[in-house]
């Protein structure tokens, strides 16, 4: 039996096949940077697991697991030249290696190449696995202008930013689990609510990632705590406090996000300071719990075998059991 370790062994060496030395470099060389950048590979990984838990083989998954991969990876490229990020998982991005146009071109290079890797499948599973790449990409580009519209507004509700995580984050998780039951020729509702697992999912993890940068333990979390107060990000916890705070509560949250000259540490304590007076932390820890939950009554619900739901329930709480 092939362990997850195995799995991701087994996606690598295909991912790293399907990558060539091509002309021109400077096209290439930036796809090639990209995609041998590191990160937990979780998407194709749902790709193939979900391809198993529906009966189908493994490997006839790799080429959809590799779109999901490749699709994935452009939208983080494209994203850092918005964000201007220097860096992405320790490295420099690609706009900082070489430059934007670079960066945009390979981009866009790297979308085709996630639709032509499912030209490997035929006929229905072809037009399905396309159809539903066309929808999630459209959903992740939603989501992304949604994101870019919330940081010149005060009035975002949570409603909104439920919505926007859903459709920058959390859909394609569950486009990844609909492409493995998909490539199985699985149908209907069990094919629905395999998705809703995922997005469910998707929707809790990127809620704890917002409370892990405020109030999670470095070490175990991996980045630098109070990272997304730095970057004035509006994330759950911040839209929760502005919900919650009364007016002058509110107007100093915005005064010190508003401040460029602050302390950082000033900046980061302040602001923790704002979210435990109207217990933010709680009220996210409460909202982690409750889509995790509603995770797992979507997974009841597609007709899997309980040996199968019961490896889905324990590969999302291993995906959840960050150390706060």
């Amino acid at each position: 039996m092939m362990t997850q370790t195995d799995l991701k062994a087994l996606f690598e060496n295909y991912l790293a096949s399907q990558i060539f030395d091509k002309q021109p470099v400077n096209l290439y060389a930036p796809i090639t940077y990209t995609l041998q950048n590191g990160g937990k590979r979780i998407r194709p990984l749902l790709v193939l697991l979900s391809a198993k838990s529906f009966g189908a083989d493994i490997k006839s998954a790799l080429p959809a697991a590799a779109a999901i991969e490749i699709f994935h990876n452009f939208t983080l490229l494209h994203d850092d030249i918005m964000d201007q990020a220097p860096l992405r998982r320790g490295k420099p991005t690609v706009h900082q290696k070489w430059d934007e146009n670079t960066a945009i071109l390979s981009g866009d290079t790297m979308l085709v190449w996630a639709y032509k890797m499912l030209e490997t499948y035929d006929g229905n599973t072809y037009k399905k696995l396309n159809m539903l790449l066309n929808k999630t990409a459209i959903e992740v580009c939603e989501g992304q202008q949604m994101d870019m519209d919330f940081e010149t507004r005060q009035d975002v509700s949570i409603e909104e930013y439920i919505e926007m995580i859903r459709l920058k984050t959390a859909v394609l998780l569950g486009a990844a689990l609909q492409f493995g039951g998909i490539i199985a020729n699985t149908t209907g509702k069990a094919l629905q609510n395999m998705a809703d697992f995922g997005i469910k999912l998707g929707l809790a993890f990127q809620i704890q990632d917002d409370y892990l940068d405020t109030f999670g333990d470095k070490t175990s979390f991996g980045k630098r705590i109070g990272g997304d107060i730095l970057d004035r990000k509006k994330t759950f916890l911040y839209i929760t406090a502005m919900q919650q705070a009364n007016a002058d509560d509110r107007q100093k949250l915005i005064q010190l996000f508003d401040n460029q000259n602050i302390d950082n540490q000033q900046l980061i304590s302040e602001t923790i300071a704002l979210y435990k007076t109207y217990q933010v932390d709680r009220i996210a820890r409460e909202a982690i719990a409750s889509y995790t939950h509603a995770s797992f009554q979507a997974l009841n619900q597609t007709g899997l075998p309980e040996t199968e739901k019961t490896f889905w329930q324990k590969f999302a709480l291993n995906l959840m059991q960050r150390a706060s």
